[in-house]
């Protein structure tokens, strides 16, 4: 058998959640890879093991522990590792908790993992003041001793609610509190790749003594075998309680109120919900809930702004215009991003060199400038972070006043709260920078337009190397016009998808997509494009799927077409038994050259950039609703000009979606009004 349909057999049994036959043999993951709720298997069905209380504080539950009978608070690890008696050898470990003042020299254990027989911890995770710990023992690589990996200056000692997300990969190790920037620590011992569970238990809160108990408030301890739980985590409004599993005792809401006015919660005596329209929210309602009937919403005032509770179904209604933003010149791209604890900002590649591209920062619900940048033709902007390290990469077109022609990555400065310069490379015509992350490591990735009116040069795919501080070159891959790369992953495959323009003579040319294998990407489909400007992966339940922007249809060889500009441009859809992506829908579009989807509560769509019909560039662009069965239909026509690139996102006051003009100094912020 092939090594790709050998990948394809296994990656169909992955996606089925079917057994792989092997020489007569059934082999199966140890886990499933789905999230085990170590938390809920201590609860009983319909009740509480002995030594828990459940307490509401902020709106929030969670369970106190007992000291005085830790055994009470375990159970076999069998109950999870069902197929085989093995840690998973990478996964995340996702905890919400609530620490109190913890004193000085003092450990208390969230969790551990402990032999039968043995006093030794196997997997472990303890919280001390400003610090917290991860333990395993390895006897591969330490004789039987005790791994110990610190997390120095985690403040969690400040009775809030805190989201913890530890992954193990090998020897690293990565925390990120709250969804801030992540902690990264590598340690000489890796975690071992085959720690066997066999007689061994999970403890809760305790390492089976009642010395070290944990004395705050426990609400989620999942185990996450095969991943990195972060992009699963941190998509919620509120990242400090944001939920992959939670007992259901835990997600209960209070009983049904005896009058209009008040409700009392069972746990938090003085907890009011206040039924009608919405009421202040100010430090005296702080701690006090808000229902909305109509809405059928649960929403928590935090002293400033109510926020949600209880997840609102909303509905798109329409599509109004916000705001005007007045940008340096025509701008060829838009990247939006956020800076934990520093706000929202949006770059903007704009087009002429004097006064370069613009960054811009989200104060009093819109966008005002912030920084300028000397660009040469940006066409694109990308955010990207290593570790703390925080990045902003563009992608210049043309060449400076010197004949030099490199594109810049930037750094984020804490002290000046500016980007500064950080590290030039030399590119040709460069399109897009696509930033990703594969078994730990960081790749940069650009892509080459043309050198000279040679549009067949090979675009570059850079290695972050820790040691030097600097990307260098790992792997350099053929392409045509080049416009777009699109990294994604499908269970443990890593995906690299190139959108090729034009090759000299034609813009009827196939665009690859690339697999990740034995320590580089190769091809692994083609798909004939027509001067394809862009991919966007997306997913809806479980299905994958991948649209291409195809811009317009020229061959030098062939009569030209009626209208050069008006071409499909097409979606596909993994299909696992065919072992490929295939063609699920055809939208007619204008010169497209951006897709961008977006979810509006339960509903799912795709926005196209349409940026010329070949008669105007004041062309609609177009939001398509997913319609299921019916595949995506128009619902909202969008008055657009030149439009280039289109940008979703989100604030506590709503959702917006951004839009770039290529042809007017003025790009767009549209509010999506729900219902």
């Amino acid at each position: 058998m092939s090594a790709p349909l050998l990948l394809w057999v296994v990656l169909l049994r992955w996606a089925t959640g079917g057994d792989f036959v092997w020489g007569g043999r059934t082999w199966q993951h140890c886990t499933d890879l789905r999230p085990l709720d170590i938390l809920s298997e201590v609860v009983p069905a319909g009740g509480l093991a002995r030594g828990m209380r459940v307490f509401q504080v902020q709106g929030v539950r969670g369970f106190q522990l007992a000291a005085s009978r830790p055994r009470a608070l375990g159970f076999p690890a069998s109950r999870l590792f069902i197929h085989c008696d093995r840690f998973p050898e990478e996964f995340s470990i996702i905890v919400t908790l609530r620490v109190p003042s913890v004193p000085a020299k003092r450990n208390e254990y969230i969790f551990t993992l402990m032999g039968e027989e043995s006093p030794s911890v196997l997997v472990g995770l303890r919280y001390a003041p400003n610090k917290l710990h991860f333990l395993f023992w390895s006897q591969e690589h330490t004789d039987g001793w005790q791994t110990r990996v610190t997390f120095p200056n985690v403040s969690l000692s400040d009775n809030q609610w805190h989201t913890l997300i530890l992954a193990v990969s090998g020897q690293s190790f990565s925390l990120t509190v709250d969804c801030s920037v992540p902690k990264d620590v590598v340690v000489e011992t890796p975690f071992p790749a085959s720690l066997s569970v066999k007689r061994a238990s999970f403890y809760l809160g305790n390492r089976r003594r009642r010395k070290g108990v944990f004395t705050g408030l426990l609400r989620q301890l999942v185990l996450l075998p095969g991943a990195d739980a972060t992009p699963r985590i941190c998509t919620a409004m509120n990242f400090k309680v944001a939920t992959l599993s939670v007992p259901p005792i835990l997600q209960d809401l209070p009983a049904k109120p005896v009058s209009n006015e008040v409700l009392k919660s069972p746990y938090e005596t003085d907890t009011k919900v206040t039924l009608g329209s919405r009421p202040p929210c100010s430090k005296q309602e702080k701690a006090q809930f808000w229902f909305d009937a109509s809405r059928r919403g649960l929403y928590l005032c935090n002293g400033s702004t109510w926020i949600s509770m209880l997840e609102v179904k909303q509905k798109l209604d329409y599509v109004e215009e916000y705001q005007n933003l007045v940008t340096n010149s025509e701008t060829m791209g838009v990247e939006v991003f956020t800076i934990p604890k520093v706000g929202l900002f949006a770059a903007t590649a704009n087009r002429y060199t004097p006064p370069g591209s613009a960054i811009y920062k989200w104060t009093d619900g819109k966008f005002v400038p912030y920084q300028n940048i000397p660009t040469y033709q940006a066409q694109s902007w990308k955010y990207f972070t290593i570790g703390k390290k925080i990045f902003l990469a563009v992608a210049n077109f043309e060449q400076n006043d010197r004949g030099q022609e490199f594109s810049v990555i930037y750094k984020w400065s804490r002290r000046k709260e500016k980007f500064v310069a950080y590290q030039r490379i030399t590119t040709h015509s460069a399109r897009d920078w696509e930033a990703f992350v594969i078994e730990g490591e960081a790749f940069l990735a650009v892509v080459n337009h043309r050198e000279g009116n040679n549009h067949n040069i090979d675009s570059v795919i850079y290695r972050w190397n820790p040691k030097t501080g600097l990307f260098e070159t790992n792997q350099t891959i053929p392409t045509s016009g080049a416009y777009d790369w699109e990294f994604f992953t499908i269970g443990p495959y890593s995906f690299l998808a190139v959108a090729n323009t034009f090759n000299g003579t034609s813009t009827k040319i196939y665009s690859h997509i690339y697999i990740w294998l034995s320590g580089s990407f190769q091809l692994f489909q083609s798909i004939l494009t027509f001067g394809a400007a862009d991919w966007e992966v997306f997913r809806i339940g479980d299905r994958v799927f991948l649209a291409v922007a195809n811009s317009h249809s020229y061959d030098s060889g062939t009569p030209a077409p009626s209208n050069f500009y008006a071409i499909n441009s097409s979606i596909y859809e993994l299909n696992v038994t065919a072992q490929m992506f295939v063609k699920f829908q055809d939208l007619l579009t204008y010169s497209a050259l951006d897709w961008e989807f977006f979810s509006v509560g339960d509903d799912s769509f795709l926005v196209v950039a349409n940026s010329f019909d070949g008669f105007t560039f004041s062309v609609n662009s177009i939001i398509y609703r997913w319609q299921g069965y019916e595949g995506f239909v128009a619902a909202h026509h969008l008055p657009t000009v030149g439009c280039r690139d289109w940008e979703a996102f989100h604030t506590a006051e709503g959702s917006y979606l951004l839009y770039s003009s290529a042809k007017e100094p003025l790009s767009k912020v549209l509010k999506l009004k729900t219902t």
